[in-house]
């Protein structure tokens, strides 16, 4: 485990396995220390947990249809772990895999993991290098960096469970929450994107005015049907007013955007009084409320989260990308760098 602390006092806590979020310690609105993201009390819950906990997934987080896509005229069939697609790179994705430290302050660490080409069925060597940065205005920076030896594909993100009234709080649906998104993609019933931007206007998906996450989460609706709950992708308005994430005063102005940066989600909690920013220079976030935490491993508070007991917001390019030419290409080819940034900023009301 590494241990990364402010000059508050906040602090985030990593492991090595699928470079991981374990914890993030910091104030509510009267100063109370608490713990926001969902963890376990054994490390060895880590591997090959369904959750996927905090960790980074890959080789291509979240779903490629059939387990197999096309590159360059050729087809490549991936090891999968459901019957319909292959989720989060496989039964052996990066999320299981031990990163390597490269190097660790109080306040940074650099991961890195090497792929071998044919890794779950992917082409090219891969070398991955995840930078965790975290701030004293109790901001946690995420920059990921990757380069092959031959075209793959490739979509890296963070898969942290959030409960800002702490990890042992339970149910989320209280919890408000804000997308800056006017088109989700709509799926089949096993969640794989059929390729329509949809319009959020007048459904259940319509996040843009900020609302708690359990308002309509079970109406009648196939896509809320289909997951249990929210399990789904939206695309992030590219019109948004200018900003800076790093120096802004945080709540304000939402819609901002500096430096490729767009504020993606924002959430909320009226209890604890604290809220998150997420930012990112990705075109999509995936948000899952957590609908089948049952029977996940033992809690960090020693008990076993229930469905809906944390929400991840998962800033990524497009699921199944590779099988969709309209969407944003997610190809990485030779002398080419893959760069994505994600920004957690955590404040109080």
């Amino acid at each position: 485990m590494i241990h990364l602390i402010n000059k508050s006092g906040a602090s985030v806590m990593l492991t090595e396995r699928g470079a991981g979020i374990v914890s993030v310690v910091v104030p509510d609105r009267n100063g109370v220390m608490g713990d926001v993201v969902l963890g376990y009390r054994d490390e060895a819950s880590y591997l090959g947990d369904g959750p996927c906990m905090g960790k980074i997934p890959g080789r291509y987080a979240n779903r490629i249809a059939g387990g197999r896509f096309c590159l360059d005229g050729k087809w490549f069939n991936l090891v999968k772990n459901h019957p319909e697609y292959q989720l989060h790179g496989g039964p052996d994705g990066f999320a299981n895999r031990m990163w390597k430290v490269l190097r660790s302050s109080d306040t940074q660490v650099l991961f890195a993991l090497d792929s071998p080409d044919g890794d779950q069925g992917y082409p090219g060597a891969l070398h991955v290098e995840a930078l965790y940065s975290w701030k004293d205005d109790n901001s946690l920076r995420l920059e990921i960096t990757a380069t092959t030896d031959a075209p793959t594909v490739i979509n890296l993100t963070n898969h942290t469970y959030w409960n800002l009234d702490g990890e042992d709080c339970g149910c989320i649906f209280d919890h408000v929450l804000k997308l800056n998104a006017s088109r989700w993609l709509a799926t089949s019933e096993a969640l794989i994107p059929t390729g329509e931007f949809a319009p959020v206007d007048g459904t259940p998906m319509d996040f843009r005015t900020a609302k708690p996450i359990g308002r309509d989460i079970k109406a009648d609706f196939p896509a809320l049907k289909y997951g249990k709950g929210y399990d789904n992708c939206w695309v992030l308005d590219e019109e948004q007013d200018m900003g800076n994430p790093d120096t802004d005063e945080p709540g304000k102005e939402p819609g901002r955007k500096m430096s490729g940066l767009k504020l993606g989600a924002e959430l909320s909690s009226a209890v604890s009084g604290r809220r998150l920013e997420v930012w990112t220079d990705q075109p999509g976030v995936q948000v899952y409320t957590g609908n089948w935490l049952d029977g996940s491993p033992v809690s960090k508070s020693d008990h076993s989260y229930h469905d809906y007991d944390g929400v991840a917001i998962e800033c990524q390019d497009l699921p199944d990308a590779p099988n969709h030419p309209a969407f944003p290409s997610t190809e990485l080819r030779p002398g080419q760098t893959y760069r994505r940034t994600i920004i957690f900023r955590l404040s109080t009301d």
